[in-house]
């Protein structure tokens, strides 16, 4: 990765997760939340999943809770940042996860009930970049998964992320607004496995917070069709107007279908 990211931006709760080697992937620290955002309202983006950890175990016997943010990609499997599953030290694991991760799918706030709570049974850790995905306990029904897009993101493009995470920089779950957050973001440089952004609308420092590690940046079509182009994996603190590491999805297409087609 070009740059050091700050480690008040990792997922965990009350600490710092350390190196997430279990995979040799250079990557920036973990991010996780939209600040400056708008809310999204009721039956939008459904695909958007909040992921829900509610007793991880430290080495020491300690537990704490976190959250990750995710997308629903097909009826049976979602993706993430591939730092969200990790064996409680931070190195990144695949197989069951190490402790429970619930998924749910199709309501826009924390609070709701009408969504798809599903646990997720099984991770599938990329090597090339720090994204992981996870199958799902049962299929999801009536919620259309979010499209993996095929080409490079262009400079220039403008992409929208939908998140779960904090309002501000603050690492507490408490933080997190219950209402879903989205904003547009521009990019500005891509390179072989990240494409870089910066805040666009509703205004410049709308950015990722604690807890949407994960999180899809998706472009929007004219027909009202969305195509998932980078998940969000680093940033300085938020709120900020600089660059934000997300990882290219594209140059996943291949290795996602791998897995998933049969869920499609």
């Amino acid at each position: 990765m070009i740059r050091t990211l700050r480690a008040a931006r990792l997922i965990r709760l009350g600490s710092v997760l350390a190196g997430l080697t279990a995979i040799a992937v250079v990557q920036a620290a973990p991010a996780q939340a939209i600040a400056n955002g708008d809310d999204v309202p009721d039956g939008a983006y459904t695909f958007s999943t909040s992921l829900s950890m509610p007793e991880i175990t430290r080495p020491d016997g300690s537990t704490y809770a976190s959250a990750c943010s995710a997308a629903l990609i097909a009826r049976q499997w979602v993706i993430s940042a591939g730092h969200c599953f990790h064996d409680g030290a931070g190195n990144r694991v695949s197989g069951p996860p190490r402790y429970q991760v619930t998924a749910t799918v199709g309501q826009a706030t924390l609070s709701g009930t009408d969504g798809v709570r599903v646990d997720v049974t099984e991770v599938v850790q990329s090597e090339q970049a720090d994204v992981a995905i996870g199958k799902l306990a049962a299929p999801v029904e009536g919620i259309q998964p979010l499209e993996i897009s095929t080409e490079q993101p262009a400079k220039g493009d403008i992409v929208r992320l939908v998140g779960w995470g904090s309002a501000d920089s603050t690492a507490d779950l408490s933080h997190r607004p219950d209402r879903m957050q989205t904003g547009q973001f521009t990019v500005a440089r891509v390179d072989a496995h990240n494409v870089y952004v910066t805040g666009y609308r509703p205004e410049p420092t709308v950015s990722a917070c604690p807890y949407d590690s994960g999180a899809p940046f998706f472009h929007e079509a004219a027909d009202g069709s969305f195509q998932l182009a980078a998940t969000e994996i680093g940033g300085p603190d938020c709120p900020h107007d600089q660059e934000e590491t997300t990882a290219r999805i594209d140059v996943l297409h291949d290795w996602i279908r791998e897995h998933t087609e049969d869920s499609s």
